[in-house]
């Protein structure tokens, strides 16, 4: 019997529909979980988690937070990478900001840190990072083009412009990420024999010519540049090698114990690059402090 061409057409698709479910929507979840099962894959399948007598405690492939009940990072424990999203896996991606995002929104000095239209530019989230990572780890904090006071160093010039775009005679000068009523005085004094100005909420410096000023700080400055940028992701588990030795000092004398005895935790938990080419050697944080609770606990009070 021959059916007519529509119905024969809803048959075919009826087919494909069942076909493609059971491939689909039954054996191939289904495979898939069995091979996740097998023997050597079944830990990264369940997302690599870590534990520590017998309590989850985090995965290797997330990083987290150690901090305490204040939200102040913990002495006696190796810090990570920023996160953009504060280390929470739904809220994972990057601050999409560019290095050529240098000049900070202002905010109402009637807010303050409230106000919701205020916003850092990326220079200066790397400055302020690049501060407070110094004091807290007991080294210095400079950067180029960043403020003694963790803010980027940028400077609005205005006057008559030279046919190359620059200004050989500013009229006047302005600190753009210095608000007046916040700093006491500019991290210059005067740029060209012209006296600079801390920026006032509201004004416009827009026709100003952006000048970055890199200051006298290192070309190699002693805050690595992972412990001041947050991960694509914001959830990197790693930091290099170099950052995990900025901190060994202060997590020595935090744990009562030696630098050396420390720095041999970092190397056991630092892989090499990746088939031996790929990639940058990394630390683990989660794992190496771990390491540190098992070897030396830390001190209470």
């Amino acid at each position: 019997m021959r059916y007519p061409t529509w119905l024969r057409r809803h048959l075919a698709a009826l087919r494909a529909l069942l076909v493609l479910t059971v491939l689909l929507g039954v054996a191939y979840p289904l495979a898939v979980y069995g091979a996740g099962r097998l023997p050597g894959l079944k830990h990264h399948a369940d997302g690599s988690l870590v534990t520590s007598h017998g309590r989850t405690v985090g995965s290797e492939l997330i990083g987290q937070s150690f901090t305490g009940k204040n939200g102040e990072p913990l002495k006696q424990y190796f810090q990570g990478r920023p996160s953009t999203g504060g280390y929470d896996p739904a809220a994972s991606g990057a601050s999409n900001l560019g290095p050529e995002d240098i000049v900070d929104t202002l905010p109402n000095p009637e807010l303050g840190k409230t106000d919701p239209n205020a916003s850092q530019s990326l220079l200066t989230q790397v400055c302020a990072r690049s501060r407070a990572i110094g004091e807290f780890n007991g080294v210095s904090g400079a950067r180029p083009f960043c403020t003694p006071g963790g803010a980027g160093a940028v400077l609005a010039v205005f006057g008559h412009r030279a046919a190359d775009g620059t200004i050989p005679h500013p009229t006047r000068v302005v600190s753009l990420n210095e608000e007046q009523g916040v700093v006491k005085a500019p991290f210059l004094a005067s740029y060209k024999g012209v006296k600079v100005e801390l920026a006032r909420f509201g004004e416009n410096y827009a026709t100003g010519l952006i000048v970055p000023v890199r200051g006298d700080a290192p070309a190699e400055p002693a805050v690595p540049p992972d412990a001041v940028t947050a991960s694509g992701s914001g959830l990197d588990p790693h930091i290099s090698p170099a950052y995990a030795g900025l901190q060994t000092e202060r997590v020595a004398q935090a744990r009562g114990t030696t630098p050396a005895q420390v720095a041999r935790l970092v190397r056991q938990n630092t892989t090499g690059r990746a088939l031996g080419f790929m990639g940058e050697p990394a630390v683990n944080v989660l794992k190496l402090n771990l390491a540190l609770d098992r070897a030396f606990p830390a001190r209470q009070g």
